[in-house]
């Protein structure tokens, strides 16, 4: 009896009902060897949370941070373990310098570097941190900051502008940030960005050009530049970019994330769905936006069971997608509206108007497209028409349209519209005063026939329009102010 009672003992596996540090922290262990990243995050916190002064578990979870591009996260883990637990733990300093280096904070990262040098001079990492020193002095000038969070939080600010379209108050804080720190080629590219979606094409391209001489490698960079391209209709430009970025092949998640979103972007879904499919099943948890070129790109390659299970995902985050699915472009604008210009865009919405063709003015509206702060008033305003209810926006955005409308009676070359609208938001951006709209459409017709070798007078057009001929002559000024 006892002898079975032993046996049978020692085939008996006891789960503690109480699961503690380690037990999460072996979980962690496990899911990060399958690369599962989102999964063992989750585990190395529980395991951080039950054991809080276990350096092992702090420090596989700081590095996890890093691995998911939580890199202040990271830091502010690290720097309680050599702060506060132990200071031993020297190795802490190179992995500070590692992210500070992410982050574009390269005189933060140079001093933990320097750090781990002294404190450590034969330590583990010793190879791979002079390494570091060495890329980080070949930058000149490193960026000082007395605050790295000051730099961080104006970073996350300007992101979260773009992200609401409020694309002119991203453009001063970013160019701020860039008189400031002026290697922290991030805001760089957010500033490019913010320029694009406000329609300033060229001055988005020269950023670019900008810090593709300096750092001719730069991923964010290169992506949006083929984003250019694609919107600009260069399509021998996007095949070879396209390309060349085709056989990088990044670890980070981040850079992972750009490359794919970037190809649904542009419509290279192949290559799209290679990259937004391996981060998700290493458990990266996106946002919608990640989802909806998931969904995207999974259609257009055949997997369709998988491009619905992932459009569910985006309208558990946005409703209001409901009817933008991939496989249901027939019922809505969305696609075509991706491969628009800003100002091909604000005609199509007035054409559209016109023919109280408001299904697609509010497609446009629910598009997935960056949209400037003027283009969603311009939308609303027309669509008060529809509704009955008045909406407040912006002289500039009546004045724009009652242009649009004038004009629309005595010009029918698609051409000058787009010529038109061109001008106007660059008038717009610049605060030229956008409040006469006789004057206005006066000058964007006299300049544009002038142009095209039509012998005209200006007495003539000031009296159709029923203005002086100083204020013609003052707009058209203006008109050539914004075409150089």
């Amino acid at each position: 009896m006892g002898k079975q009672l032993s046996k049978a003992g020692k085939k008996t596996q006891v789960v503690p009902f109480l699961q503690d540090g380690q037990y999460y922290y072996k979980r962690g262990l496990k899911a990060y060897r399958e690369q599962n990243f989102n999964k063992a995050m989750k585990h190395f916190e529980r395991a951080a949370e039950l054991d809080p002064k276990d350096t092992s578990k702090l420090i596989q979870l700081a590095t996890i941070y890093t691995e998911m591009g939580n890199y202040q996260q990271s830091n502010e883990l690290l720097d309680n373990i050599i702060n506060k637990l132990d200071p031993t733990l020297t190795e802490c300093h190179y992995f500070m310098a590692n992210n500070f280096a992410h982050l574009g904070l390269f005189h933060e990262a140079y001093k933990c570097a320097t750090a781990y040098t002294d404190k450590d001079p034969y330590g583990e990492f010793m190879e791979e941190n002079e390494d570091l020193i060495e890329l980080l002095t070949l930058e000149e000038d490193l960026p000082f900051s007395d605050d790295p969070d000051d730099l961080i939080v104006k970073q996350d600010r300007a992101k979260s502008m773009l992200e609401n379209n409020e694309f002119e108050e991203a453009i001063e804080l970013l160019e701020k940030i860039i008189k400031d720190y002026p290697e922290f080629w991030s805001a760089y590219n957010n500033l490019s960005l913010a320029y694009f979606y406000i329609g300033d094409i060229n001055k988005a391209k020269e950023i670019l050009e900008d810090i593709l001489q300096k750092k001719p490698g730069n991923l964010h960079a290169l992506c949006n530049l083929l984003v250019f391209y694609f919107y600009e209709r260069k399509d021998d430009k996007v095949d070879e970019l396209a390309g060349m970025l085709s056989n990088i092949h990044p670890i980070l998640f981040e850079h992972r994330y750009k490359l794919g979103a970037t190809f649904a972007l542009v419509r290279k879904y192949a290559f799209a769905y290679r990259w937004l499919r391996s981060i998700y099943k290493q458990g990266f948890e996106g946002d919608e936006t990640f989802y909806y070129w998931l969904s995207y790109s999974s259609y257009y390659v055949g997997n369709v069971k998988f491009a619905e299970q992932m459009w569910e995902r985006v309208l558990q985050e946005n409703p209001s997608k409901k009817g933008a699915e991939p496989w249901n472009e027939d019922l809505n604008e969305t696609h075509h509206f991706l491969s628009m210009t800003k100002e091909e865009r604000l005609y199509a919405i007035f054409l559209a108007a016109e023919t109280d063709n408001f299904d697609q003015i509010e497609a446009c509206q629910s598009a997935n497209v960056p949209q400037s702060n003027f283009e969603k008033d311009f939308i609303q305003y027309i669509l008060q028409t529809k509704t009955g209810v008045p909406v407040h926006v912006s002289d500039s955005v009546q004045t724009v349209f009652q242009v649009i409308k004038m004009l629309y009676t005595c010009m029918e070359d698609e051409a000058f519209f787009l010529y038109a609208f061109r001008v106007l938001m660059r008038a717009h951006q610049n605060k030229l005063p956008i409040k006469n709209g006789k004057a206005w459409a006066c000058a964007l017709e006299y300049v544009w026939k002038k142009e095209n070798d039509q012998s005209l007078k200006k007495s003539a057009f000031a009296k159709r329009y029923e203005i002086s001929v100083t204020t013609v002559v003052k707009y058209i000024q203006y008109v050539k102010a914004t075409t150089k």
